[in-house]
């Protein structure tokens, strides 16, 4: 073709544009009636000798959309993935796949259709099978990868290493009767609102859509930034809090420490701690009873007065029964009785007078089934829980009443509880494991604990990397837990969270992938039944804030309450009690190791900013 030719066929490209932008333009005029308008328009350009073409309305424009849609239904149901995406690339408007968060899910869950394709119908070849793997792992390091730290999704970057994902627990679902329908179903009403069928014109379309993309893109960026300021915000409040407590116990004579003070200055300033943020925080903490008299001897002498007068009246409930305790009592008794028995939990004397009546427990383990999800009275009772586990009698009537499995069964929607009650739950759970029989208990439901532990491995709230850790590490070393979790290829899934940007959790994924791969048989062996013949792990005296998160009762102006009250009438009594020396707390594991002794969230924390 001559170079004139060539210009020639430009030139018509450009006369068919420009035709196409004036069909456009007169049909907005028309939609809107401006009648005179549309005349005068018709009139100046046919004495410019521009053509303006017949419109066809949206006819032809509706019958393409309903041909398109058609055409990505029919390849979805073939499983044809090479003209379902190109189908899908071409007519669905790129702001839309980029930006809308919905449309993003539902194209994850796309190309996992086409990836097990074959498998669920048992046809295609090995050839077929390893370009559609290709195909989706291309996809998980490019478009997918915005996905990867979503807890939904996070487990199906696992999916191209499992050599045999139908009857692996973690991608069981996919091959249900019902999945392949309801992503139909999805499909089917993306395209509907997406591709719809419209009257609005051509003209009017292309500028909503131009403002939309601008929208979505602001709107992104200023939810990004309030979500830094968010975390700042609460970070700044959080130190703020512990500096004025750090005021108070210099006006006291208490010194700080430059390690303290090094922690402080590391969680202000370094991202690699902006988790920590994510906590709530009650900056008001209004001072209540035991949990804001000083700590030492002042605490240890109010809580020895509580023991003494035995203030819950244990040794009458325990010659009556259980029945004396108030789990009938109205909602705010309960919250406060809640709130004091996790307040005396949080120190080693209290661990030890709860610890004294059986039936204490068992009233912990039934309110904290029956009272309402993530309120502050379930919040406070497995709070209790978690540090009386700390005792290895509690750890033992804990494991016999089965609360491993309704851990595990709670852990399930993760999504829904509280960051306390996620925290103080799989650090429960993890106690639990590391003692032999906690371990027996979790072979017996090995499939479920590994698939609850590894998707926690994915959640945004990385408080809870070391319980569930500890837990892997744990249960690992039973032969019968560890040839299950080869099943499930464990190691692929491990080896995904490696490479997050975090060395001190890097090397406990080594040593539970160690773990997993080891050969070692435990030694067949009863645990003694006298539990005082075992060290107890119960040294631990932390007091959190979260204890007086929420206070619905609050002092009257000038009334005495918290430690006033305390100091002002009842200290002078309680001067004479005695108090017991406190042993030395056993070494922490290194940092790099999983946990493998019993903790608290407040004492690792602690340990850890030590």
């Amino acid at each position: 073709m001559s170079s004139r030719e060539t210009h020639v066929v430009e030139m018509g490209d450009i006369l068919a544009n420009e035709a196409d932008l004036l069909g456009m333009i007169k049909e907005y005029l028309k939609f809107g009636e401006f009648d005179d308008t549309v005349h005068q328009f018709e009139k100046e350009c046919k004495d410019k000798g521009k053509l303006i073409p017949k419109s066809r309305g949206n006819r032809l424009r509706d019958s393409k959309t309903l041909i398109i849609q058609k055409d990505l239904l029919s390849s979805f149901d073939d499983g044809d993935f090479k003209v379902f995406f190109e189908l899908w690339e071409e007519y669905i408007p790129a702001e839309v796949r980029d930006s809308d968060p919905q449309t993003q899910k539902l194209e994850f869950y796309l190309h996992i259709h086409f990836t097990i394709f074959p498998l669920k119908i048992h046809l295609g070849g090995p050839t077929d099978r390893d370009g559609r793997i290709t195909h989706f792992k291309q996809y998980l390091e490019t478009r997918g990868a915005t996905l990867s730290q979503t807890t939904e999704f996070l487990p199906y970057y696992a999916l191209p290493f499992v050599p045999s994902p139908a009857v692996h627990p973690s991608f069981r679902d996919l091959f249900q009767d019902t999945w392949v329908p309801e992503v139909r179903r999805k499909l089917e009403a993306f395209l509907s609102a997406t591709l719809k069928v419209t009257n609005a014109p051509r003209l009017l379309l292309l500028y909503l859509q131009l403002q939309l993309a601008e929208a979505e893109r602001r709107a992104s960026y200023y939810m990004r930034r309030f979500g830094k300021m968010q975390a700042d915000h609460h970070r700044l409040i959080d130190v703020t809090a512990e500096l004025v407590d750090s005021l108070e116990d210099t006006v006291r004579g208490k010194m700080v420490s430059p390690e303290y003070l090094q922690s402080v200055c590391l969680r202000l300033f370094s991202n690699h701690l902006r988790q920590s943020s994510v906590q709530s925080v009650d900056f008001t903490r209004p001072g209540t009873r035991l949990t804001r008299s000083l700590h030492g001897e002042q605490r240890d002498t109010v809580l020895q007065a509580y023991i003494s007068n035995d203030l819950l009246d244990l040794h009458s409930a325990q010659q009556v029964g259980s029945d004396s305790q108030p789990r009938g009592s109205c909602k705010i008794v309960r919250q406060y009785m809640a709130r004091l028995i996790n307040a005396l939990a949080s120190l080693s004397e209290g661990r030890a007078y709860l610890s004294q009546v059986p039936s204490v427990l068992l009233v912990l383990l039934e309110s904290l089934k029956t009272e309402e999800k993530d309120s502050l009275s379930r919040e406070n009772v497995l709070g209790a829980l978690q540090k009386l586990s700390l005792r290895r009698s509690q750890q033992s009537a804990m494991i016999g009443a089965g609360l491993i499995g309704w851990l595990v069964e709670e852990l399930q929607d993760s999504d829904c509880l509280s960051d306390y009650t996620l925290e103080y739950a799989v650090a429960l759970l993890m106690n639990l494991c590391l003692r032999t029989r906690g371990k027996r208990e979790c072979a017996r439901n090995a499939k479920s604990i590994l698939k609850v532990l590894t998707d926690l491995l994915g959640h945004e709230n990385q408080q809870i990397r070391p319980y569930v850790n500890g837990a892997l590490y744990s249960i690992l070393a039973v032969p019968a837990v560890r040839e299950e979790a080869r099943e499930m290829s464990m190691e692929e899934i491990l080896g995904c969270y490696s490479r997050e940007e975090n060395p001190e959790l890097n090397r406990q994924i080594e040593f539970i992938i160690k773990q997993l791969n080891s050969g070692e048989v435990p030694e067949e062996g009863r645990e003694s039944d006298n539990e005082e013949e075992e060290e107890d792990d119960d040294d631990e005296d932390m007091m959190e804030t979260d204890l007086d998160k929420e206070e619905v009762l609050l002092p009257q102006p000038r009334e005495l309450s918290g430690e006033t009250l305390l100091t002002t009438n009842y200290l002078g009594i309680m001067t004479n009690l005695a108090t017991r020396s406190k042993k030395k707390s056993s070494a922490p594991p290194g940092v790099h190791e999983p946990l493998q002794r019993p903790v608290t969230p407040s004492s690792h924390r602690n340990a850890l900013a030590m």
